[in-house]
């Protein structure tokens, strides 16, 4: 089969599309045929070389994958050749698809049965394979742990990417007000018509300020930031008294300072949230079949074009998911 192989770590030339042997389905095992992959900054780490994993090489990244049935192994039966699926792409004790497994940048994907979640023949394949990291993720950080309630103000940092499009999506539809915060003004442009009620540049002005005067000096209820050292103190100033800080990575580096002067007398509340369940999956196939929740996609492309997509990626040209058909 054709797959995009990670030959060595490095710069987007050490992706290659080229053959590679096609699985087969074991005990409790289906191979899929891959209709869509949605791609995240996570392949481009697993690309250059995650510090402390070491993987075979070549690799296969890709996590995000929808398609249909191809081959049951012996002992499933809850599926059958031909039905469409979207693929959980956390397996327990085994780590993730596309991060520590093989996963879906390729004709063929093998999986557990247990990891298949029924696809309605409503929701497109290339919808299906936008959710489960980036709004898996951003559900089980605003809703399951954030506990994100109508009418209180959310400032979401890194608005104009995939988790960020999510999170923006999920908070109108949970009924809260929106700050979204990003880096150029065309996309702050983009989040205007997803929604946002606020938009900041960061790049051109102190956006702890920008908040701090929208909300009548009080600060925003929740703030989101996966961002990490580079925006974290501006985040702890721009959270209101009894508010929440939501974490879910970040991308500009762990060693954050925080200054614990305005956790204590603000009574801030710092959460982390790690990925995503199965049952947040099925939720947001559900929001999505009502038409209540539709994804953000960019730009679908073949297979053959995959390190026109990372370029893409790694330069931010993008707004919402990039979306691979092998």
């Amino acid at each position: 089969m054709r797959a995009a192989l990670i030959l060595e770590h490095g710069d987007r030339n050490k992706v290659v599309v080229g053959e590679y042997p096609k699985p087969e389905a074991g005990l409790n095992e289906v191979v899929v045929k891959v209709e869509a992959v949605s791609l995240n900054h996570l392949d481009i780490f697993v690309r250059r070389g995650i510090p402390g994993r070491k993987l075979p090489l070549p690799h296969i990244s890709g996590g995000d994958i929808s398609g249909v049935v191809e081959q049951v192994g012996e002992g499933v039966l809850n599926a059958k050749p031909g039905d469409r699926v979207l693929i959980d792409p956390s397996i327990p004790g085994h780590g993730a698809l596309g991060e520590d497994l093989t996963g879906g940048l390729a004709e063929y994907v093998k999986v557990p049965a247990q990891n298949l979640i029924p696809l309605p023949d409503e929701i497109s394949f290339e919808d299906a394979a936008a959710l489960p990291i980036a709004y898996g993720t951003a559900w089980r950080m605003l809703i399951t742990r954030g506990k994100l309630q109508a009418n209180e103000t959310i400032l979401i940092l890194g608005a104009s990417g995939g988790v960020g499009n999510a999170a923006v999506l999920i908070a109108k539809l949970a009924g809260a007000k929106v700050i979204a915060a990003a880096g150029s003004d065309d996309k702050l442009e983009k989040l205007k018509e997803l929604g946002a009620d606020l938009v900041i540049n960061y790049n051109k002005t102190d956006f702890s300020k920008e908040v701090w005067n929208y909300t009548g000096k009080k600060g925003a209820d929740v703030v989101v930031d996966y961002t990490g050292k580079a925006t974290w103190p501006q985040s702890i100033k721009s959270t209101r008294v009894g508010g929440r800080i939501l974490t879910c990575g970040a991308t500009t580096g762990f060693e954050a300072v925080t200054d614990l002067r305005y956790v204590w007398v603000r009574e801030i509340t710092i959460i982390g949230s790690n990925g995503w369940e199965a049952g947040d999956l099925i939720t947001l196939l559900e929001l999505v079949q009502s038409r209540k929740l539709k994804p953000i996609i960019d730009r679908v492309l073949p297979l053959d074009e995959i390190r026109e997509a990372h370029r893409i990626i790694e330069e931010r040209e993008f707004f919402g998911k990039i979306i691979i058909k092998p």
